[in-house]
């Protein structure tokens, strides 16, 4: 064999070594932080969101719910206002016209120009409504009864039933304001019955027809 041939055959193995070397480098598994394909174990699972980044993301992405106004129907049917926890309400509620049982209405707190919408049913002086902020989502439910004056009175709740609030509602009298939140009951008013007539000064025990002493 030539010397040429030998070189030549030389150079041809060590260019075959050169590519072997290069191939196994791009068949295994990159470090940490580099780019490129990641192998199998390294890959996140099908449908795999761990932490619920991809529904926070999307829910982020959708715009906010615009507040609702006070809705002019509503205007007609019958107010009511008391409180609400501790926050003074307004409430408009009134019959549905293709339900025998149906109400629905809208509510506010003293001093805001937003109302949140309520829907249910009456029956008997037993109330059941479910109230939304956005027209869509129920934001909680309304148990109450009413009482023989026209109040209504029970416990509003959360949409799982949690985070009970007490509501006392009375029908709204025209030109009554909202009453001022933890104002002091006023005394009672004086009786209109006549006193009785002092007992005489002679009198022991009731009786006036004792002598005393002689």
């Amino acid at each position: 064999m030539t010397q040429s041939m030998k070189g030549s055959r030389i150079a041809a193995a060590l260019m075959l070594s050169a590519a072997l070397v290069a191939l196994a480098g791009c068949n295994s598994p990159m470090p940490a932080g580099s780019t490129g394909v990641l192998s199998p174990d390294q890959r996140e699972p099908a449908g795999a969101d761990a932490h619920g980044a991809k529904a926070a993301i999307k829910e982020l992405a959708l715009p906010a719910p615009k507040p609702l106004t006070p809705n002019p129907e509503y205007a007609r049917f019958p107010r009511y206002i008391g409180t609400l926890g501790d926050r003074q309400i307004e409430m408009k509620i009134g019959a549905k016209t293709d339900e025998p049982s149906g109400v629905h209405g809208e509510y506010k707190f003293a001093g805001s120009p937003n109302v949140i919408l309520v829907a249910g049913d009456r029956d008997g002086d037993t109330l059941e409504i479910e109230e939304s902020n956005d027209g869509t989502h129920i934001t909680g439910n309304w148990v109450g009864k009413f009482a023989a004056d026209g109040s209504v009175s029970g416990e509003r709740m959360d949409p799982d039933d949690s985070n009970g609030q007490p509501f006392d509602l009375r029908p709204a009298v025209a030109g009554v304001k909202l009453p001022a939140t933890g104002t002091a009951k006023a005394p009672p008013a004086p009786s209109l019955e006549p006193a009785p007539p002092a007992p005489p000064k002679n009198a022991v025990g009731g009786t006036n027809n004792v002598i005393i002493g002689e």
